[in-house]
């Protein structure tokens, strides 16, 4: 019960998180405007800890890619535990 939920919230922070990188395609989009406010509140203190070190290479930011790797390790490690 208790890993079905973990597993959740896990899921659904990735979707937040993939949405938020397709959504930074989009130039047009008023980050300070809700939902998009609160997207940008939920995740970037996440990915703030990655873009401090893993700096935009050609113009990409390549952060969230080891984000959501990272994040697919911790949920493997919380399965384990529970």
């Amino acid at each position: 019960m208790i890993e079905h939920i973990v597993n959740d919230l896990f899921y659904i922070y990735y979707l937040i998180i993939i949405i938020r990188i397709f959504l930074t395609w989009i130039p047009t989009i008023d980050w300070d405007a809700q939902p998009m406010k609160l997207m940008r509140d939920i995740t970037d203190p996440y990915l703030n800890f990655f873009r401090a070190f893993i700096p935009p290479f050609g113009g990409l930011d390549f952060s969230p890619i080891i984000a959501l790797l990272v994040l697919n390790i911790l949920q493997s490690i919380m399965n384990v535990l529970l």
